[in-house]
């Protein structure tokens, strides 16, 4: 049943587009600007040019050229076991022989054209269908029936969190106001603190790949690992709790990291965006208080079948396509310290993961390495672009397994990884997870 009701909701979405390697980038003195320009971006009128805050949302601040890629690769012992059509190993961890302007370049001028209606027309598609399914499950009232609106009502409170996540990187309009409002009101309905959210995953995408400064699901420290005591290695490692942490990472983060999602004086946050926690904080307590209110009309049974279920459905999607996205590769992928370290590197250890059916009802997420280097792209996008930019990825592209109908392997690659993927090196500038015995 949730099948048929999501497939049909599917149907509601405007049509998709679907679809060697280039030239040595420019130097890296050359200005972002220039670097733009050179790709030929359809021109923006003055309502269409970001603001500096869009800018640091959505994008690098700077783009890395080839020059500075080559001699940075080391490589690895886990890998570089295939050989390319030239008899020479592949490594991953390697400097790639192509830089970020080449990717740019390849990708067709019409996939970083925004559309505000289309983008509209995706949160009326999911509002609609949210809506629908709450109204039809209280209405049956029935056991037989519960257990499929939880999933199918969790799978659409994550798009939903999809479509705030596309405001919070300017992919949703050009219209900073608009992508605020329809941000705060799509992520408060489902507990999300959006701009204090949306400030951190921007720290996410400009550090993708760092040992130390990214901000999702990234590696600890072997020190840091062994300092934690047993129970919180089980339960970060042992499923179904990692399924879970994303409420806790809202008000503790990750172990190493200090601060709070909802906290203006945390140090995941700037002195100037002080008025922005404060006011996703203030629009979370709202949702907080109307869900009480609920509570009471209604009886806290009915509010718990209604929305706390699948609030749970949806943090166990967030928890694993986000880590999903970062780890579980067939080879093992690097991670990176110091000079070694770039924008680019950091993004190409990323990975595109198939969703079956469900692609479609979460708006492409799967479609994740484009979205990395370029999240300014708008998520109707993606696939086309991807299929663009492959002949420049070439092997640094690593094509996700198709899952069927429903993406089920997916539980073993993430309970797999999480069996394997438990630390790294103190000390190195490209790392690789190590395994803890004790926990296998």
């Amino acid at each position: 049943m949730a099948r048929l009701v999501l497939s049909e909701c599917c149907g509601l979405a405007p049509l998709r587009l679907r679809a060697g390697r280039g030239a040595i980038a420019a130097q890296s003195s050359a200005p972002a600007a220039a670097l733009s320009a050179s790709t030929a971006l359809p021109p923006r009128g003055p309502a269409a040019i970001h603001r500096d805050w869009a800018l640091r949302v959505s994008a690098p601040t700077r783009l890395t050229s080839v020059v500075e890629e080559e001699g940075k690769g080391t490589a690895s012992p886990l890998l570089g076991e295939e050989a390319d059509a030239g008899g020479e190993f592949f490594d991953p961890g390697a400097a790639p022989p192509f830089g970020l302007a080449e990717i740019r370049a390849a990708i067709p001028k019409h996939c970083w054209v925004k559309d505000p209606w289309r983008s509209m027309s995706y949160v009326l598609r999911d509002v609609l269908v949210v809506l629908g399914l709450a109204a039809a499950a209280a209405r049956i009232d029935s056991w037989l029936v519960w257990p499929l609106y939880w999933a199918a009502q969790g799978t659409m409170f994550w798009a939903l969190f999809v479509l705030g996540h596309d405001c919070g990187h300017g992919s949703f309009s050009n219209n900073v106001k608009l992508n605020s409002v329809v941000g705060h009101i799509l992520h408060s309905s489902i507990l999300v603190p959006y701009n204090g959210w949306r400030i951190s995953h921007r720290t996410h995408h400009q550090n993708h790949g760092h040992v130390e400064k990214d901000e999702s699901w990234h590696p600890l420290p072997e020190r840091l690992y062994k300092s934690l005591d047993f129970m919180t290695r089980k339960l970060r490692f042992t499923m179904p709790f990692p399924l879970l942490a994303f409420p806790l990472y809202l008000f503790k983060r990750s172990p190493g990291k200090a601060g709070s999602h909802f906290d203006p004086s945390s140090e995941l946050f700037q002195p100037n965006e002080k008025k922005d926690i404060i006011t996703s904080t203030a629009s979370w307590l709202t949702m907080v208080g109307v869900l009480a209110g609920l509570t009471f009309v209604m009886g806290p049974i009915q509010m718990l079948k209604l929305y706390a279920v699948p609030y749970l459905v949806f943090v166990a999607w967030l928890d694993m396509v986000t880590y999903l996205h970062h780890h579980g590769h067939e080879d093992k992928l690097p991670w990176y310290r110091g000079k070694e370290w770039s924008y680019l590197r950091g993004g190409l250890t990323t990975l595109d993961r198939d969703y079956g059916w469900i692609n479609n009802v979460h708006h492409d997420i799967g479609t994740h390495v484009i979205h990395h280097l370029f999240p300014q792209i708008p998520h109707y996008h993606l696939i086309e672009a991807t299929e663009a930019a492959k002949p420049v990825l070439g092997k640094y592209y690593k094509e996700p397994k198709k899952s069927g109908p429903l993406p089920l392997h997916l539980f073993g690659v993430l309970s797999e990884s999480l069996k394997q993927d438990h630390y790294v090196s103190d000390t190195g500038d490209v790392v690789y997870y190590q395994t803890d015995k004790k926990m296998t």
